[in-house]
């Protein structure tokens, strides 16, 4: 599936590490605190959007009492407590070394934070794999569509000979600003059926892009 490529832009979160069932534990730990309907894991994934402050005003989040970049800072301030709780999707290590002895580029593209995102590559030994890792210089999560298209032109590689590798519509909408291809991994942050919608390869595990 992946061999014609020279290089594979990795998505983090929901597609290397997986991070959904503490994201959801911490969100119900604030709506539960608000008196809001809480989610479970099948309506966290249709709900779950790229920019994340569309995703709270869908939860029931009122911005005009509490402003996103408060609510939003204290889930992430749980979050960045309690983040090694969580650990690498099963397989992924042996799909970057597949991918590493085809000789194909890897580089990770997401919207967590580039300090942390640093952080958490070296705590799992992963900074041999790649060659580019980019993250937002905030930690609010709008979109990496910039992020993207930089990556692109320092990679300088050409329309078909990359694709991105993600869990959610927004890896799509990348991708394409990219003039990448993309793969969808369904076993994270949104639902197989939203992941289906565009068109493109759906895969329910990770492993599948070498086998």
């Amino acid at each position: 599936m992946i061999k014609s490529y020279k290089h594979i832009i990795w998505d983090w979160n929901g597609t290397i590490f997986c991070d959904v069932d503490l994201g959801i534990e911490i969100m119900n730990g604030l709506l539960h605190q608000r008196n809001l309907p809480l989610l479970t894991s099948l309506s966290y994934r249709d709900l779950f959007t790229i920019p994340v402050k569309d995703y709270y005003a869908r939860l029931g989040f009122d911005f005009a009492k509490e402003p996103f970049e408060i609510v939003g800072k204290l889930w992430m301030d749980e979050y960045e407590r309690r983040k090694f709780e969580c650990g690498l999707y099963d397989g992924i290590l042996g799909v970057l070394d597949s991918i590493q002895r085809l000789g194909i580029g890897q580089s990770i593209l997401s919207a967590y934070s580039q300090h942390t995102l640093d952080q958490m590559v070296d705590h799992y030994g992963l900074r041999k794999y790649f060659t580019h890792i980019a993250g937002l210089d905030n930690i609010y999560a709008a979109s990496k569509l910039h992020l993207g298209q930089d990556l692109i032109e320092r990679l300088g590689v050409g329309k078909q000979e990359a694709v991105v590798v993600g869990d959610t519509e927004h890896d799509y909408e990348v991708a394409r600003a990219m003039n990448a291809d993309c793969i969808l991994i369904a076993n994270g942050h949104q639902s197989k059926t939203r992941l289906q919608a565009p068109g493109v390869p759906v895969l329910d595990d990770v492993r599948s892009l070498v086998h």
